[in-house]
């Protein structure tokens, strides 16, 4: 059978191919061997640009440039002929050393310097830098704008809708009046709160050797501060330096980002929820598209499917991310390989992500308020000004207020004139009563206008 679209066993790499396309910069296999080949270039870089180093450099400005370019223009062919040396060595970074050596072996500053090529370093120190940067450049390219989308247009329907009443629902029952703008304003801050914890996270990143000791390195050159240069090394590439570790990374960076994502999933799983139900009551109309079909055999159907995508994919998403979470923080003793396994799933967790994100961007934008369904809601529920009243009757004294309103309210419904005859009979000043008489349940919304035009 062809590898294609229609062939994938990952929908990602099929019915949603498209969507997900920036992410295989990052994360494919391509992606990953790219990152590595940068990784070794640049350290090798280093190595040659140090005094102390003697029997590597210095490299010329041209060979500097020419090595960069390596990194800079590796194709796809490149990595096609790494895995065919993968192929023979059987091991994945070892293939970029000698790719690399290939590939370079002609210009003689790379050539004399060549057994410095993965100088001192075990995988896991290319593996740990390429998954951070691989992660990084993801989050700035990607992550962080596809859901700066998504929460600019939630502050945008947060404003104008600032002043559209609407009932709430506390346990799913008719609650004291909000606006619906003010109820997408609660979403805009949680994400925006959640956008900066995927963007806080410092992406860790260690260059030490077998276990971390800088063994191999002392041995070759004793006197030399590996510590510093490795930090540095670490630094330049815009991670942040983990002294202490074993072979690996020990991953707590990766898991803090991996929950700060689904954290953030969890907030959109919330809105989700919200939305597909304001469309089930009708608040929300959903624009019809032309030639769409809602149903197999219910021609009037026009189903809130891009919220319910979103809420597949966030399953789906927090599923691996917590694992991944759980998962990657954990290895035994020194070094085990199961951390390996796991990170070639990160791209999936993110792509699930990454999915989720956009589905809900599309539905926001079918959306259209409906306030003449809101307005009705609000007009059979007179109950919901009980509150108010026994809160006024509180602060002037009259005894028993919230049991008084229970019994004229709770579990019943009460119209505009049975509410405006008990008011007029409470012994409060006469400017109270007509205060509350004035009341509606479409103008008891506090501060809801003035908080979500704030956002």
């Amino acid at each position: 059978m062809p590898n294609s679209a229609l062939t994938a066993i990952s929908p990602l790499d099929g019915r949603y191919a498209g969507q997900v396309e920036p992410l295989r910069n990052y994360f494919s296999e391509f992606g990953l061997i790219r990152y590595r080949v940068r990784v070794e270039i640049e350290w090798l870089i280093a190595l040659a640009a140090h005094a102390q180093l003697r029997e590597i450099g210095p490299f010329s400005d041209a060979t500097v440039a020419e090595l960069r370019r390596l990194a800079a223009k590796f194709s796809t062919g490149n990595g096609e002929r790494v895995k065919a040396i993968e192929a023979e060595t059987n091991h994945d970074v070892k293939s970029i050393e000698y790719w690399l050596k290939e590939s370079a072996g002609s210009n003689p500053e790379v050539q004399k310097a060549s057994e410095f090529i993965h100088f001192a370093c075990t995988s896991e120190d290319v593996n740990n830098l390429a998954y951070a940067l691989a992660l990084d450049g993801c989050r700035r390219a990607v992550l962080l704008p596809a859901l700066e989308r998504l929460i600019d247009r939630l502050a945008v329907m947060a404003h104008d809708l600032a002043e559209l009443p609407m009932l709430s629902r506390t346990h799913g029952q008719p609650a004291t009046p909000t606006t619906l703008g003010k109820e997408i304003a609660n979403f805009v801050f949680r994400l925006r709160r959640a956008r900066s914890g995927i963007g806080g996270v410092r992406l860790l990143g260690k260059i030490n050797g077998a276990v971390g000791n800088y063994n191999a390195h002392l041995a070759a050159y004793p006197g030399f501060d590996w510590e510093g240069f490795g930090r540095r090394f670490v630094e330049s590439l815009g991670l942040e330096f983990n002294l202490y570790t074993t072979q690996i990374e020990p991953h707590d960076s990766l898991a803090e980002f991996f929950d700060a994502v689904a954290r953030t999933n969890t907030v959109l799983l919330d809105l989700d929820r919200d939305l597909w139900g304001y469309v089930s009551l009708g608040y929300f109309r959903q624009r019809v598209k032309e030639g769409e079909v809602g149903s197999s055999t219910m021609p009037h159907k026009v189903n809130p499917i891009d919220f319910e995508n979103s809420e597949g994919n966030v399953g789906v998403a927090n599923a691996l991310l917590r694992h991944l979470a759980d998962k990657l923080p954990v290895s035994r003793w020194q070094r085990d390989l199961s951390d390996s396994t796991a990170l070639r799933n990160v791209g999936v967790a993110i792509g699930h992500s990454l999915l989720a994100w956009r589905s809900c961007l599309r539905g926001l934008d079918g959306l259209e308020a409906d306030p003449k369904r809101m307005a009705e809601d609000l007009d059979a529920n007179w109950e919901v000004l009980a509150e108010p009243v026994q809160t006024v009757m509180r602060r002037f004294g009259v005894p028993n207020a919230y049991e008084q309103l229970k019994a004229l309210t709770r579990g019943k419904r009460i119209t505009r004139e049975g509410l405006a005859e008990f008011v007029r009979a409470l012994p409060i000043p006469e400017a109270e009563k007509q205060r509350l008489l004035e009341l509606t349940p479409g103008s008891y919304t506090g501060k809801a206008a003035e908080l979500a035009k704030r956002v």
